[in-house]
């Protein structure tokens, strides 16, 4: 969230549609002068808030946040310092220099807000559509959801089988402990059918798709979790529940905390008619911009003076301040962003670029966990190639992805529909942005063919 704003929001079934009004809505119930075609879009506009629709700002912001979140997240599983599995509390155990502050800052700070967004984007997504009944909406996570996640975690299985068959790539995955789970078992070759099984329903190759798997289970979940997040009793009880759950990042394969506490204030959130467009006064980004990047600074240098082979006091401080820097942040991004948010959904290639949201987040890893040594082998002659490896190598997959997922999606829609769970389809400019219930081709058709019979007769 891995929306659904990424996961929720821009499913085949309900994508973003385009509507022009030359007239304002009051201008055409107060004199009844629209043209036919302005009367048409003008009523679809009051149908959208009788619906309870997110404003079409709104419905961009979901959409460029989605996809920022997945260019980002493969710069957070692109960083290359000694330990290559970061944690919140992570001490890299390496001494501080430029390449590694700057890894440390990005990769396991600034950008580490981006999780809890999307969690908080999806719940409160999904508490749109409470007229909707719980069964239906369950049925159509299969193909969004679930169906993805368990085609993406074969190809990830698929993958690693085939380059345990050469040599060379066999090493990549020796060297990265990608596949080790015992001291003997260091190749899937060597698992037994069992684990096999089991690393492709709850641990997948493709180790981001964590985030499908628990989404499922919160919207699975999400009567209960409304209920507890809603009733004047039980929310009181529960919030500090799910809070302290985040705050001791509590994970198992099924519930995590730091999604259920993100997911269940998203839904909070909407059933409370919390304003998410414009910030409350002790939201200020002169307060929260600072926090962002000084909590993100100290925590990444206080990272380097720590033993990593003692967990003291410096961990859990560590960990305080990565917490910190993840609500600062989310302030910081979500009401300090907004005229970046227009300046990019007012271009084409952004838009179309963001379309492929799903395909960066499912085909950038394990890949970028396997490059990254042969990178190292190919520009270790270069003077800052550390750097630059976590600079090209993420960009690299991202041009990949994108490249494979508009040819796919131009030789086999059904396909891509099947990989992506319908998601990115149909987004092809700016105009196709408003929120709505048709696909926006279809939408833009039908307003034309209206608005020229309206002209012949």
């Amino acid at each position: 969230m891995l929306t659904n704003s990424f996961f929720l929001t821009f499913p085949s079934h309900s994508p973003l549609f385009a509507v022009h009004t030359s007239c304002a809505e009051h201008h055409f119930i107060a004199n009844r002068q629209c043209s036919t075609f302005d009367a048409l879009i003008a009523t679809r506009l009051m149908n959208l808030q009788a619906e309870n629709k997110p404003s079409p700002f709104l419905s961009q912001k979901f959409r460029f946040w989605s996809f920022v979140s997945m260019l980002l997240l493969v710069f957070v599983h692109g960083y290359n310092l000694n330990d290559r599995y970061m944690e919140p509390w992570t001490i890299p155990g390496e001494p501080l220099t430029p390449t590694s502050f700057t890894q440390y800052f990005l990769a396991n700070g600034i950008f580490r807000f981006r999780i809890p967004m999307l969690f908080m984007i999806s719940g409160f997504l999904f508490a749109l559509k409470d007229n909707q009944p719980h069964t239906q909406r369950m049925k159509g996570r299969i193909r969004t959801l679930l169906a993805p996640y368990l085609i993406w975690s074969a190809v990830g299985l698929l993958m690693v089988l085939v380059l345990e068959r050469f040599a060379a790539t066999k090493e990549w995955i020796l060297s990265s402990h990608m596949m080790q789970i015992s001291e003997t078992t260091m190749l899937l070759h060597d698992y037994k059918w069992y684990e096999v099984l089991l690393r492709w329903i709850f641990f997948p190759v493709c180790y981001q798709l964590w985030f499908i798997r628990v989404l499922l289970i919160y919207n699975l979940a999400y009567k209960g979790i409304r209920w507890c997040v809603t009733h004047w009793v039980a929310k009181r009880i529960y919030f500090p529940i799910v809070f302290l759950l985040w705050l001791a990042t509590f994970g198992t394969p099924l519930i995590e905390g730091e999604g259920l506490f993100f997911f269940s204030l998203g839904i909070w959130m909407q059933k409370q008619k919390f304003d998410v467009e414009k910030p409350r006064r002790w939201m200020s980004l002169a307060l929260w911009l600072p926090i962002f990047f000084i909590t993100a600074a100290i925590k990444t240098i206080l990272a380097f003076q720590g033993n990593p082979a003692v967990f003291d006091s410096t961990h859990m401080a560590i960990t305080a301040m990565h917490k910190l820097t993840v609500v600062s942040g989310l302030i910081t991004a979500w009401y300090g962003g907004d005229f970046i948010v227009r300046w990019a959904m007012k271009r084409n290639w952004f838009v179309w670029l963001s379309a492929f949201s799903f395909m960066i987040y499912a085909m950038h890893a394990p890949l970028v966990a396997l490059l990254i040594d042969p990178f190292f082998n190919l520009l270790h002659h270069m003077e800052g190639y550390r750097i630059i490896s976590f600079i090209l190598l993420p960009l690299l997959l991202i041009t990949a992805a994108v490249g494979f997922g508009a040819l796919l999606r131009w030789l086999s829609p059904a396909a891509y529909q099947l990989l992506t769970g319908g998601r990115g389809l149909g987004y092809e400019n700016s105009a196709s942005l408003t929120t709505g219930n048709l696909q926006p081709q279809t939408v833009i058709l039908k307003a034309k063919t209206t608005k020229a019979n309206a002209q012949e007769r």
